[in-house]
């Protein structure tokens, strides 16, 4: 069970957020809070593994609570107000809901959560059944020589995936989610420089400090955000959008 809490100050989206939680078995509901003041205090004294946390609220804000967790804990924002995605992000949040949203999209997003922990809990066992295997042996990532594969050591076994069947990857925390074209997804305990420097750059370009993308991939872009092939997108950081937008001049004219 994955233990986590949930804080909104508005009444009405609490009671709707804890609903949502308690409808999924892997989660159990530690606590509700409609102060982020009162969820540190709680936090000192218990563990949580996930928090759902509204943005917007009085006192102490979501983004001002989560930087300053003293434990590592997986994040979930949920807001009315899309211009805090981006700092989000850079708070490697594991998701975030735009209010209103539906519980299919918070099924999704607490998904990616359980996966990340799974993943977590899984490199604890292999740490303690092979102690002398470093992280880096755990994590090994590897190219064929024509440069059409690469190798991913997740889940007890290594896949071989195609790099033209890579959209975009991301990354959660000291891991690494492939999102695939048939809609499938790979997480794999990675270093995000490191996954660049494995990747072909003529292909795959880091377009956010959490966000590499497949070039092939791109369909369009706007103000902070890319557009794929598999109709998500993925935002652009401040300092990647100049290298973006020069490629995107150099490969597409304008018409």
């Amino acid at each position: 069970m994955i233990r986590c809490i949930t804080i909104d100050d508005e009444p009405l989206a609490l009671q709707q957020l804890s609903r949502y939680v308690r409808r999924i078995p892997s989660l159990e509901l530690a606590g509700e809070f409609s102060s982020a003041i009162d969820a540190r205090e709680f936090m000192e004294q218990e563990s949580v593994d996930l928090i759902f946390a509204d943005i917007n609220m009085p006192d102490l804000t979501g983004i001002d609570f989560v930087r300053e967790l003293k434990q590592r804990t997986m994040v979930i924002f949920t807001t009315a107000y899309s211009e805090y995605a981006v700092e989000g992000y850079r708070l490697d949040a594991i998701d975030y809901l735009l209010k209103p949203f539906s519980f299919d999209e918070f099924s999704r997003a607490v998904n990616k959560a359980v996966s990340l922990y799974e993943l977590y809990q899984s490199s604890l066992r292999n740490e303690s059944e092979a102690p002398a295997e470093s992280e880096a042996e755990i994590a090994d990532g590897d190219s064929d020589e024509n440069g059409e594969y690469i190798s991913i050591k997740a889940d007890y076994k290594t896949s071989l995936v195609k790099l033209t069947d890579i959209i975009y990857i991301e990354s959660e925390s000291e891991y690494m989610r492939l999102h695939l074209s048939d809609g499938s997804t790979i997480m794999t305990l990675f270093r995000m420089k490191n996954m660049e420097a494995t990747l072909p750059s003529d292909m795959f370009m880091r377009v956010h400090r959490s966000y590499l993308v497949n070039l092939k991939c791109v369909t369009g872009y706007s103000r902070g955000r890319i557009y794929l092939c598999n109709d998500e997108y993925v935002p652009i950081g401040e300092n990647y959008k100049a290298q973006f937008l020069a490629y995107i001049s150099k490969v597409y004219p304008s018409l």
